[in-house]
C-alpha cells in the first residue's frame, strides 16, 4: 500500500539480557480492590456513540503488534534506511501478567478520556532499561503540581497513585496531543446523557405528556390542590399507572410528539459525539445521507487516519524515548499488517460473491 511504503531492512541478530526487579514499586500496585474507573469515564461510556468509538479505536490499538528499528544513513540513496531489529521481550507483552491487547487498549482509553496515561516500570534489564511494566488507571493517578484535567503542560515531575508518591523515573507517562474528551467534551456529553435519560423516561411512560386543566363550572381550586393533582399525575405518568378525573378537570395532551423531538435531538447529538471523538459518523452507524465505506479495508484505513493515528503516534513516540530504549532505536505499530488483514477479508468476500453469482 502506498500510504505505508518505506525502505526497510531486517537486522539478523539482537540481544536479550537478564531481568532484575525495579526498585521502589509501591505495595498497593496490583491490589485491584484499590483501583477504580473514574465517574466521568463511566458517564461518557453510558453514551452508545462514545462506547462504540472507544471500542473501535481500542480494538485497533490493542490488535497492532509492536516492532522496532534503527535508522541507518544510506550514502548511495542519500536517505535514511529503517533497519528492523528483533523485538525486545516487553514488546510482545509489556506486562507479563496480562495480554498486550489489554494493556495497550487501556492505555489508549486513558489517553482518549483523560489526555494522559501511566505505565509503572516493574522490572529492568541488567543495563537499566525497562523490561516489564504495569498499567496504572488514570482515575487513580494525579499530578499535584499541574491543574487536573483541562490541559497537560509537560511531563509531570510529581506523580501520585492513590495518594502515594511514585518515583517519576519509574513512570512512563504518555501525553496525548489533545485534551481528554471528558474535559473538552463535557457539555456535549452532558447533553447526550440528558437526552438518553429523557428517552429512558419516555420508554417507561404509558401516559402521553400533558397537563391538568380545571374546567368551568366548579369552585376554583386553590394552588395547593392544583399542585397535589399535578404531582399525582406526574407520579402516575412516571410509573406508567392510571389516574381518574372528575367532570371538573381534564387532562390536555401536548400536541407535539415529544418522542420524535427527542429522537431527532439524539441523532444530532450523536453527530456531535462523532465530531468529539474524531470518528467519521458512518463508522458509528450514524446515517449521514448516502455515504458509507466501500469495504473493510477502506473502513480500517479511515479509522486509522482520522481517529486512531494520533494515539498510536503518541504511544510510539513515548516508547521510543531514551528512558525506554537506547538512543537511535524507535518503536512503531505494525499498522500495515493490520490493514492488510482487512484487505484479505475483502478479497475473501469478493471471491464468495463471485462464486455465489456463478452458481
Amino acid at each position: 500500500m502506498g500510504l505505508f511504503t518505506r525502505r526497510v531492512q531486517t537486522a539478523k541478530a539482537g540481544y536479550a539480557e537478564p531481568i532484575k526487579a525495579a526498585a521502589g514499586v509501591p505495595s498497593m500496585v496490583g491490589k485491584f480492590y484499590n483501583y477504580n474507573l473514574g465517574t466521568l469515564e463511566q458517564r461518557a461510556l453510558s453514551i452508545p456513540a462514545i462506547s462504540r468509538a472507544r471500542d473501535l479505536m481500542a480494538s485497533m490499538v490493542g490488535s497492532c503488534e509492536l516492532k522496532h528499528y534503527q535508522q541507518v544513513w544510506d550514502s548511495i540513496s542519500e536517505e535514511y534506511r529503517e533497519v528492523y531489529l528483533p523485538r525486545e521481550t516487553w514488546m510482545d507483552r509489556p506486562d507479563p501478567k496480562v495480554s498486550r491487547q489489554f494493556i495497550l487498549a487501556n492505555t489508549f482509553s486513558d489517553l482518549f478520556f483523560y489526555g494522559s496515561a501511566v505505565w509503572l516500570v516493574t522490572g529492568r534489564y541488567a543495563n537499566g532499561y525497562p523490561a516489564t511494566f504495569t498499567w496504572l488507571p488514570k482515575a487513580n493517578v494525579s499530578y499535584p503540581e499541574q491543574a487536573e484535567g483541562v490541559q497537560m503542560f509537560g511531563n509531570p515531575t510529581v506523580i501520585e497513585f492513590n495518594g502515594v508518591m511514585l518515583n517519576p523515573a519509574d513512570c512512563i507517562v504518555f501525553l496525548s496531543p489533545t485534551q481528554g474528551i471528558v474535559y473538552q467534551g463535557a457539555r456535549a456529553i452532558n447533553i447526550a446523557v440528558n437526552l438518553d435519560q429523557y428517552a429512558d423516561r419516555l420508554a417507561t411512560t404509558f401516559v402521553p405528556p400533558g397537563y391538568f386543566q380545571q374546567k368551568d363550572g366548579g369552585e376554583t381550586m386553590e394552588a395547593e390542590e392544583l399542585t397535589d393533582i399535578a404531582a399525582a399525575l406526574v407520579e402516575a405518568t412516571r410509573n406508567g399507572g392510571t389516574f381518574g378525573l372528575n367532570h371538573y378537570g381534564e387532562f390536555v395532551e401536548f400536541k407535539n410528539d415529544r418522542a420524535a423531538v427527542v429522537n431527532d435531538a439524539r441523532k444530532y447529538q450523536a453527530l456531535d459525539i462523532a465530531r468529539l471523538a474524531n470518528i467519521p459518523p458512518w463508522l458509528l452507524g450514524i446515517d449521514v445521507g448516502g455515504y458509507n465505506y466501500q469495504n473493510a479495508q477502506d473502513a480500517q484505513a479511515t479509522l486509522y487516519l482520522y481517529g486512531t493515528k494520533l494515539y498510536l503516534d503518541c504511544i510510539e513516540q513515548r516508547l521510543s524515548q531514551d528512558d525506554v530504549l537506547p538512543r537511535g532505536r524507535y518503536v512503531e505499530f505494525d499498522v500495515e499488517d493490520y490493514i492488510s488483514e482487512a484487505e484479505s477479508m475483502d478479497e475473501r468476500d469478493d471471491a464468495m460473491s463471485t462464486t455465489g453469482a456463478s452458481a
